[in-house]
């Protein structure tokens, strides 16, 4: 197995709560200068530590992350981790221009030597009111888009396209992908449609802001569909599921840790809290609809619940490697996108190292 570490660059300071999008007033540049500082430093750490890959995302008009256009920040990344591929999951192609999506990837891919990761996702909901996108064409949108953007990576000749959303004159991308035929996609895989559609596509799926016993149930379906009806198998590297986790040096030390930061705000390592979801449907109508389907995915737990659903990772290095091998045996994910709980620095730092040299050198063998 594999492990990627992911934070969404969060405001490490007081914001506005209770409302979407989240008024600036009290914004200091200050503590967002120092809030992506630290995560390129946790970034940078985990190259060092031999991670596999570091892992940004798009959100926006929100404190939760500082990261509206995730290219930006894995440019910046590309200066800084040598070693461990670079994930985008994802861009946010159906409210994107998907010609400067596949530009933007080659670019990366060419500066990191091939070590891009292309998440290629829907949004949620609230995403959409960003610029002014309808979510009922979503998925229409996204497969659109994703279709453009491999041939813009794939064909070598001059092309127009002319589709139901997006219309060029000409096409033509420089610089190409390193990795042939492109970058590896990863896609949601959470629903029905999205695990039939990647294993139509022989796409990578992920999971996030769900419980393992939903993520395991879908990924059966993705492996059913691509072995049944489109011929393949996909492999454990196909499979990636995202999770928040804290080690320490004992069981009881996590727990404490945990337990001093507020059991109830694990959930703000996920996409959205169920704040943002009340706040989403409240102030964006029918933008807010397909928000709904999340809430059941993030109502709160203990820990114990959280570490038994699978949406935790806690305790000592040989805890976390037993909750790991659990994980692996129900979902068969051969990549695990971790969200380091915010504990305090210096802990947070240990517990990646923690993670680094006493889960990960075992982690690679289950």
């Amino acid at each position: 197995m594999e492990a990627a570490i992911f934070t969404p660059v969060p405001y490490m300071g007081p914001a506005p709560r209770g409302t979407w999008p989240v008024p600036t007033s009290n914004f200091s540049v200050e503590v967002a200068e120092r809030s992506m500082a630290t995560s390129l430093a946790q970034f940078e750490l985990a190259d060092q530590l031999g991670f596999d890959w570091v892992t940004v995302a798009e959100h926006h008009f929100a404190p939760m992350s500082l990261t509206p256009n995730p290219m930006v920040m894995a440019g910046a990344l590309t200066q800084r981790v040598k070693n461990a591929k670079i994930a985008l999951l994802g861009a946010n192609v159906p409210i994107l221009n998907p010609v400067r999506v596949a530009e933007e990837f080659a670019m990366l891919d060419t500066l990191t030597s091939g070590r891009v990761v292309a998440g290629m996702l829907r949004g949620t909901s609230n995403e959409y009111v960003t610029y002014h996108v309808n979510p009922a064409e979503s998925r229409e949108r996204f497969e659109e888009a994703l279709e453009l953007i491999v041939k813009a990576w794939t064909e070598p000749q001059p092309f127009g396209w002319q589709g139901r959303y997006f219309e060029y004159r000409a096409i033509s991308i420089w610089p190409r992908p390193v990795q042939k035929p492109h970058p590896p996609i990863y896609m949601s895989g959470s629903s029905p449609e999205s695990g039939e559609f990647a294993a139509r596509n022989h796409l990578k799926i992920g999971f996030a802001v769900t419980t393992l016993p939903l993520a395991s149930n879908a990924a059966a379906y993705y492996r059913s569909q691509a072995t049944s009806l489109y011929g393949w198998t996909p492999s454990a590297t196909d499979v990636l599921y995202r999770l928040t986790v804290h080690v320490a040096d004992t069981d009881e030390q996590a727990m404490d840790d945990l337990v001093a930061t507020g059991a109830n705000e694990l959930r703000a390592g996920f996409a959205l809290s169920n704040r943002v979801l009340d706040d989403t449907v409240a102030n964006l109508g029918y933008y807010g609809r397909d928000v709904v389907n999340q809430r059941g995915r993030l109502q709160p737990h203990t820990l114990a619940d959280r570490i038994e659903l699978g949406q935790l990772l806690a305790g000592s290095p040989e805890t976390v490697l037993s909750q790991i091998r659990a994980i692996r045996d129900s979902l068969g994910c051969g990549i695990l996108d971790l969200i380091f709980q915010p504990v305090g620095a210096d802990k947070l730092r240990k517990a990646i190292e923690l993670f680094g040299t006493k889960v990960l050198p075992r982690m690679r063998d289950l």
